[in-house]
């Protein structure tokens, strides 16, 4: 079983390989507890996952090391491998769902590694990597559910424990459980009083179902913005630890993620993708007792694909009451916009869009549509000026 001695080597054996990312405190996120980040979306790679296959690699014996390696990923161990790899001076091979983002893929290739894209997800890249792994007699580095991963991984704990006191609880974003594992081991070890919570993507919940039926169980699909922890089955390993050390296990909604990245670029100037920002959302939308605790959200990666930032921020915008739109039926005459546009301006919105619909199935023979697009402050802003239509005569649909 892994052990705090094996975390505590591991931290010596990668100190050539990573970079400490020291914890910052998060103001602005969530108002009812100390928030603390533990930005390893600004660790080499972009990812913690450089931790726990960079230890692994290190430990290959010179016969392992000639043969190469081979991977499964969605994209953050991939990296992690290709640069350990390249560092070692050996070969690696990394098979990837071809639904994984093209920045991703690229960068593996730009760290050294050949790609191999797989139909489907992170689960049949993995069936993938195991056959050519039989094949060609790779040593295979498993991205999670492999003991010197996870104790790479659970460095962080130690990082987190020594740049901060009287830490209460430390939130962790969960895929295959490889993360949460190390740094649960690694905290209940040096800090016992210290809670430890898992967050899932509520498309991926394989971790949590799991736990709470006291199995492993494997999901017949995953869907999520947060790529990064979409895992249909956790480890063996990696389900024992967790029931071992993980407090509690939470889910958040693909808008509740949304908005979490949204947050870290707006209060902390932070990229974060979407298996990154899950602890953050846990955070934000009180998925745990954290009233008035010194909590750590840990930020696992930012790697997200730029083209999907856009849809991202705007789904953000939309959940926090950023943006939004009103319906509003009319009397098709002249003056109406002109009115409903000064009682939003005198409320303190800004007008982004005006889409006007005759006919349709309005009260009036003489009616119309009216939809205005809004930037709004939050959604008691959007409420504010809902109710100041109605108390002017407008009917809003």
């Amino acid at each position: 079983m892994l052990t705090i001695d094996k975390i505590f080597q591991a931290s010596v054996a990668l100190k050539p390989i990573i970079r400490e990312t020291p914890v910052a405190r998060a103001n602005g996120i969530a108002s009812h507890c100390q928030l603390y980040l533990k930005p390893e979306n600004l660790q080499n790679t972009g990812s913690f996952k450089l931790r726990g296959s960079g230890y692994k690699i290190a430990n290959l014996s010179d016969e392992e090391k000639a043969r190469g390696v081979i991977a499964c990923s969605a994209g953050n161990h991939a990296q992690g491998v290709a640069l350990a790899a390249t560092k070692c001076g050996i070969s690696s091979l990394i098979c990837l769902p071809d639904s994984a983002p093209i920045s991703k893929v690229e960068a593996t290739k730009g760290y050294g590694a050949q790609v191999c894209l797989v139909n489907g997800c992170y689960d049949d890249a993995y069936q993938k990597a195991l056959e050519i792994r039989d094949e060609k007699g790779y040593t295979f580095v498993h991205p999670f559910d492999d003991e010197d991963v996870i104790a790479g991984q659970g460095t962080i704990g130690l990082e987190i424990l020594n740049d901060l006191d009287d830490v209460d609880a430390i939130l962790v974003p969960i895929g295959g459980g490889g993360l949460i594992s190390g740094i649960a081991c690694a905290v209940k070890a040096m800090s016992p009083r210290t809670k430890v919570y898992g967050v899932q993507a509520a498309g991926a919940p394989s971790m949590f179902n799991s736990v709470r039926a006291g199995k492993i169980e494997c999901l017949p699909a995953v869907s999520t913005i947060a790529d990064g922890i979409a895992v249909k089955q956790p480890g063996v390993n990696t389900f024992e630890l967790v029931n071992k050390y993980v407090d509690d296990i939470a889910l958040v909604t693909e808008d509740e993620i949304s908005s979490a990245i949204l947050a870290l670029i707006e209060k902390q100037k932070m990229i974060a993708e979407g298996a990154g920002a899950v602890s953050v959302a846990a955070a934000m939308y009180r998925k745990f007792p954290l009233e008035g605790k010194r909590v750590v959200s840990v930020v696992s990666g930012g790697n997200i694909d730029v083209t999907s930032l856009s849809r991202v921020i705007e789904r953000g915008l939309i959940k926090s009451g950023r943006s939004s739109q009103l319906l509003i039926e009319l009397i098709d005459k002249p003056g109406q916009l002109k009115d409903v546009s000064r009682i939003i301006a005198d409320c303190g919105g800004n007008v982004v869009s005006v889409h006007h619909e005759r006919g349709g199935d309005t009260e009036s023979i003489n009616g119309c549509y009216l939809r205005i697009g809004m930037e709004t402050r939050n959604y008691q802003h959007v409420q504010e000026i809902a109710q100041a239509l109605k108390d002017a005569g407008f009917k809003l649909v």
